[in-house]
């Protein structure tokens, strides 16, 4: 006859223990990629530089006239041109509403 062999298992504080710790550590993990997440979301600003990009060309080609002034998705859009000493640079600028970050683009009258 085959002799059994004791098995040493774990107990179910043990199993209790190891339980709330991977639930612990998959909650930390989750909320460091929410905030990842988040700011990369709130810093992402390609749209409205892509959106400027396309008026400075439509500006270029006398495509709009000066103040221009545009709601895009969720950047506030302004144009304008300002005179700094004889020089006249128009300013092109993108607010988003909800986050309130500001991109700024300078192109002098001459360009």
């Amino acid at each position: 006859m085959a002799l059994l062999k004791k098995i040493k298992a774990s107990t179910l504080m043990e199993t209790l223990v190891a339980t709330v710790l991977i639930v612990v550590i998959f909650m930390i993990s989750s909320m460091i990629m929410n905030n990842l997440l988040l700011n990369n979301v709130k810093q992402n600003t390609e749209l409205a530089e892509e959106r400027l990009n396309a008026l400075e060309y439509q500006l270029k080609n006398d495509g709009i006239k000066l103040p221009y002034y545009e709601d895009f998705e969720s950047w506030e859009i302004s144009v304008f041109e300002e005179e700094h000493g004889s020089n006249l640079i128009v300013t092109l600028e993108a607010e988003n509403t909800i986050t309130k970050t500001i991109v700024t683009n300078y192109r002098t009258s001459e360009d």
